[in-house]
């Protein structure tokens, strides 16, 4: 199970794999997971602050050992493998200071995390201390742990994903630990991959990042390319066949077919309004299927300022899933003219 975790993760973007123990208790298989994780491939860290769990894990093959500090750096020189530097407690910096100075004094390779704390808790004056250390280090390696501001915040993770990747490249950060484990912010090792690429862009070339990729705009989409009143009016009366087209916009929902043109903002509505028409004897149950499907689509754009395409999915960015055509299938008694392939489609 965790192997199977492990390469979805990696699939997603992760560099490597941190396997996170049980404060409470020692693992005593420790070496198990480690090894069947470097068995598939990954590159492993281990986040305990027991040095035996931390000794077992490197014996097994994992490179990196999440946290250090006084309680626990005298074992470090035995491990042989980098560390990651925190201070005692998050706005502790001397000891930070103290820690990376034996570090150095027993060459032993590390990067630093300052600790991210969550709003609420000296968000901002942590944020300070990553830009502190920075200045007073300038060559070290730098790592923020991320998932203190993306589980703990009541949002939709790829913004602050974002924001907090542009902090790491212009601080020149060049890790992150996350996590994805409360809904909101289950997508956030792909979100990071995605973000880590804009802001390298945009720091190294000086240059907002606007108009590069829209995978990140999930919510809403970047435009909206509504019909003009001319255009509705124009296929409504062009329309010669009884398919019937859907258009969503202005928090309207259009139904066109020959001689029919339907407007409501609830689908309920609207379709109640279709089978009173006398075009409605088309609508079997698995095209009253399809119409209901395509206007609860419609009703999301509305709702969240999307572009509507009937027969075609709704666009989340790196999350969108593409869909197959629902056209239904024609059958000799409902037989009717193929529309103009130019015009927007439909059954």
């Amino acid at each position: 199970e965790v192997v199977t975790i492990a390469n979805r993760l990696r699939a997603d973007g992760a560099d490597r794999i941190d396997v996170g123990c049980d404060p409470s208790r020692r693992c005593r298989t420790i070496g198990d997971y480690v090894s069947a994780l470097l068995d598939a491939g990954h590159t492993i860290s281990i986040d305990t602050f027991d040095p035996d769990e931390a000794g077992d894990a490197i014996c097994a093959g994992a490179t990196l050992v999440l946290s250090v500090n006084s309680s626990n750096r005298d074992a470090a020189r035995d491990w042989g493998c980098e560390v990651v530097a925190i201070p005692d407690v998050p706005d502790d910096l001397d000891s930070l200071d103290e820690t990376i100075e034996f570090l150095q004094r027993n060459n032993i390779d590390f990067r630093v995390d300052p600790i991210l704390e969550p709003i609420g808790s000296a968000f901002t004056e942590s944020l300070l201390r990553y830009a502190e250390v920075r200045r007073r280090y300038p060559d070290i390696e730098m790592m923020m742990g991320i998932g203190n501001l993306t589980e703990l915040t009541d949002v939709d993770s790829a913004g602050v994903n974002f924001l907090l990747l542009g902090i790491c490249q212009e601080l020149s950060i060049r890790s992150v630990l996350t996590t994805q484990v409360i809904n909101w912010a289950i997508s956030s090792v792909a979100e990071c991959d995605i973000a880590r690429r804009l802001v390298h862009h945009a720091v190294s070339r000086g240059v907002p990042p606007k108009r590069l990729s829209d995978q990140l705009v999930s919510l809403r989409d970047p435009k909206l390319r509504p019909h003009s009143e001319a255009a509705l009016d124009a296929l409504a009366s062009g329309v010669k066949d009884n398919n019937y087209r859907l258009i969503a916009q202005d928090d309207t929902i259009h139904l066109i077919s020959a001689g029919l043109h339907l407007t409501g903002k609830d689908p309920f509505a609207l379709f109640a309004e279709l089978m009173q028409q006398p075009q409605s004897d088309n609508v079997d149950a698995s095209h009253a299927f399809y119409l209901g499907y395509e206007m609860a689509k419609a009703k999301i754009a509305l709702t969240l300022s999307k572009q509507y395409e009937q027969d075609q999915a709704l666009h989340w960015g790196h999350l969108t899933v593409e869909e197959d055509t629902h056209r239904i299938e024609r059958t000799s008694r409902h037989a009717r003219k193929r529309p103009n392939p130019d015009a927007p489609s439909g059954e």
